[in-house]
């Protein structure tokens, strides 16, 4: 269950982050409350896996995954191209979540 709740506190914020570009500094009403809907939902599944997964494993899997998924929206949906540097860190970033996943013995510890 712990990361079924991971991935939801995952997408919640990836949607939240994202309409928080175009909530335009909060002066658009609709994206600034999905903004603050999905960071609070975001924040309370985050919670429920810290019961089953140890905090630093989890909130790197949750900023790191987020991480990749806001940079591939913003390439489909603003067409911000990120730079050879920041494909690579992106990419080292991954290269830590798959890491932590496959060889920590504190994952669901």
């Amino acid at each position: 269950m712990g990361y079924i709740n991971l991935c939801i506190a995952i997408i919640a914020e990836v949607i939240g982050t994202t309409m928080l570009k175009t909530s335009e500094q909060f002066t658009k009403v609709i994206p600034s409350i999905i903004v603050i809907v999905c960071y609070g939902t975001s924040f309370y599944f985050l919670s429920l896996v810290l019961k089953t997964i140890q905090l630093g494993v989890a909130y790197a899997i949750w900023s790191g995954v987020g991480i990749i998924l806001i940079a591939i929206l913003g390439i489909i949906y603003f067409k911000q191209i990120p730079d050879i540097p920041a494909v690579i860190g992106m990419l080292l970033i991954i290269a830590g979540v798959v890491t932590i996943n496959l060889f920590s013995q504190t994952v669901g510890h």
